[in-house]
């Protein structure tokens, strides 16, 4: 790909210099076309740039407030509206789904709680009832499919990565709770009391902010890709030949996922359009530091904890680490063929990347939040050496160094 230029405006702390560097270096050296990086230290912002090319079709810029689809980095925002709701006692994680989805509780989904929706662990990971072109932007249409679904293993027993299929479940419950939908309800209870730019269903006056996703190249004969895109592509009756193309045309067709139907639809584990800002924003209330946090500090420790992590992921075939609706750091470097199927944080950090490489998260020990978002996507199912780069930039601004399983820590 040619070289951008990278034109890249906002503010650096001088304590951060090596994350301007890195966010330089991604448009000089490693295919960076339009992007935006942001963190915050106890709640104050020190990093906030942005540059590059929003649209090449047009040439148009990106600019401060220029957004994009963020894909699975949504899932975050989707899991802090249900601990917003367990955190007021509204929503109980160990009570059964079926409590407030009366629908859901048959099929071998009975005894399915609320957490192991969060947990990637209820086994509700794909559809196996063909989808309809059209079929992810009806609501009713999904989570009465799921409803209906029976699971790919024994609930509780294992964790699966639920790539699309976690949002109508965690937003369903969350719908039925609140009486909101999940993109309302984080609105209302998040976007708009913290001035935070993230967008489950985007009005259509923000349309012209947002910049088209620029879709992977296919990989190159004997290129190295990750196992759960291999067996895909191999094993049609598989989970996850049914978990990426039984989409009903939405992944990875741009004329779906990037259009003005599907940026105004809620697909809340997909979907959620926002950038660097944004994800930084969300994941500040959630680092300390901040009078604005959305949650308790104890509420904040659950969302933090491993809760699953034995084994290899039933859907990524590799090892994943979830806590309660977010990504642990996790190295899979050694194990993977790819490249890009890990994502390297601090033990304490918690959050959730994107499939093309956007991720955002808060690490509390740090009082830190991290967001970064881009148009042209990567391979892998984790962090690609763009972001990763401006991970591994942020933690050595702090003093961190990498240890042996490639997590940064710090002394004291």
């Amino acid at each position: 790909m040619a070289q951008v230029q990278s034109a890249i405006q906002g503010t650096c702390n001088a304590k951060f210099e090596l994350v301007r560097q890195e966010f330089d270096r991604n448009f000089r050296e490693r295919g960076e076309v339009g992007a935006s990086v942001a963190i915050t230290i106890d709640g104050q912002t020190v990093v906030d740039l942005w540059g590059g090319v929003a649209d090449p079709q047009t040439g148009r810029t990106w600019e401060k407030d220029s957004k994009v689809v963020v894909w699975s980095s949504t899932k975050g925002a989707t899991a802090l509206c249900a601990h917003i709701l367990a955190d007021r006692g509204e929503l109980d994680l160990d009570a059964p789904v079926a409590k407030y989805w009366p629908e859901f509780g048959n099929n071998g989904k009975e005894t399915i709680r609320v957490r192991m929706l969060l947990n990637h662990q209820a086994g509700v990971a794909a559809l196996r009832e063909p989808l309809p072109v059209g079929a992810f932007l009806d609501w009713e249409r999904m989570t009465s499919a799921l409803a209906r679904e029976t699971p790919w293993w024994e609930p509780g027993t294992r964790h699966g990565y639920h790539a699309f299929t976690f949002g109508w479940l965690v937003g369903e419950v969350v719908k039925r709770v609140s009486g909101q939908s999940v993109g309302a309800f984080f609105a209302d209870q998040v976007a708009k009391r913290n001035n935070v730019d993230f967008w489950i269903g985007l009005p259509e006056e923000l349309e012209p902010t947002v910049a088209p996703d620029i879709p992977p190249a296919p990989p190159a004969p004997g290129e190295p890709v990750s196992p759960v895109f291999m067996v895909a592509m191999t094993e049609p009756e598989s989970l996850q030949a049914k978990q990426l193309l039984n989409t009903g045309g939405y992944f990875p067709d741009p004329s779906q996922f990037d259009s003005r139907a599907g940026h105004a639809a809620e697909i809340p584990a997909v979907s959620g359009i926002t950038n660097g800002r944004g994800l930084a924003a969300m994941y500040a209330l959630l680092a300390g530091g901040t009078k604005n946090s959305v949650v308790s500090e104890r509420q904040i420790a659950r969302m933090a904890a491993v809760s699953s992590a034995s084994g290899s992921d039933a859907s990524l075939l590799l090892p994943t680490r979830f806590s309660l609706g977010y990504v642990k750091s996790i190295d899979n470097r050694r194990i993977s063929p790819s490249p890009d199927d890990s994502i390297l944080m601090s033990e304490d950090a918690f959050g959730h990347p994107g499939v093309g490489g956007s991720v955002g998260f808060a690490d509390p020990r740090a009082r830190m939040s991290f967001g970064y978002a881009m148009n042209r996507m990567g391979a892998g199912a984790g962090l690609n050496a763009r972001g990763q780069s401006l991970v591994d930039a942020a933690y050595r601004s702090l003093g961190y160094s990498s240890n042996a399983s490639g997590a940064w820590t710090r002394e004291g």
